[in-house]
């Protein structure tokens, strides 16, 4: 999984079609709990609200962990699902967009629903700061002393970290690496090392 990109901040933004007023909230989230308490939140907040819609991502918008939108009343497919398409498409990860409506006296039809919906979120994204994220991982490598300088180097070369060095009848180094380059990384360090280093990957 390469790097992707997820909400950094907590945005609020207002819309207005045919006298309905839509309140956008956006707000970082890592997993479902987390989502469902913000729109429980907005619920207590705005009792007489006439719909109360959302959508969330988690993780890397490409392959989601985990989404899911509710149109709370709305015609089906006329507001949650389109959140959910402005926050893929925008690539906002890790993200809540959960979207006040009070009605106007209006009626908007489907399609100007969606439009309504969408357009709600997408102005809210505008405004919003999104973070680079690289996924990582965490790899053990056991060499000889002698064997060390070299593995310090291969970490460099593939812009790792070291996290933790110990010194016993050979050197146990703690690594973190981009998830993408872990398998080359290990590879080389078993062509480096004649097939001596012990690699291990931890979760």
């Amino acid at each position: 999984m390469s790097t992707y990109t997820i909400l950094a901040a907590p945005v609020e933004s207002t819309t207005e079609e045919k006298n309905s007023d839509f309140l956008t909230f956006l707000h970082p989230v890592t997993s479902r709990e987390d989502a469902i308490t913000h729109v429980d939140q907005y619920r207590k907040k705005y009792p007489d609200a006439n719909h109360v819609c959302w959508a969330y991502v988690i993780g890397n918008t490409r392959q989601p962990q985990t989404q899911a939108f509710s149109d709370d009343g709305e015609p089906s497919g006329t507001a949650g699902k389109p959140m959910l398409h402005v926050l893929t498409e925008r690539d906002v990860g890790n993200s809540l967009a959960v979207v006040v409506r009070y009605f106007g006296g209006v009626k908007l039809g489907a399609g100007g629903l969606v439009r309504a919906y969408s357009g709600a979120v997408s102005t809210a994204v505008n405004c919003a700061q999104l973070l680079q994220v690289t996924p990582s991982i965490k790899i053990q490598v056991a060499v000889d002393f002698a064997k060390e300088t070299k593995i310090r180097h291969l970490v460099n070369q593939y812009e790792g970290q070291i996290l933790n060095v110990a010194y016993a009848t050979e050197v146990t180094l703690d690594i973190s690496l981009a998830t993408a380059q872990a398998e080359l990384f290990a590879q080389q360090v078993m062509n480096e090392t004649a097939g001596s280093a012990g690699v291990r990957f931890e979760n």
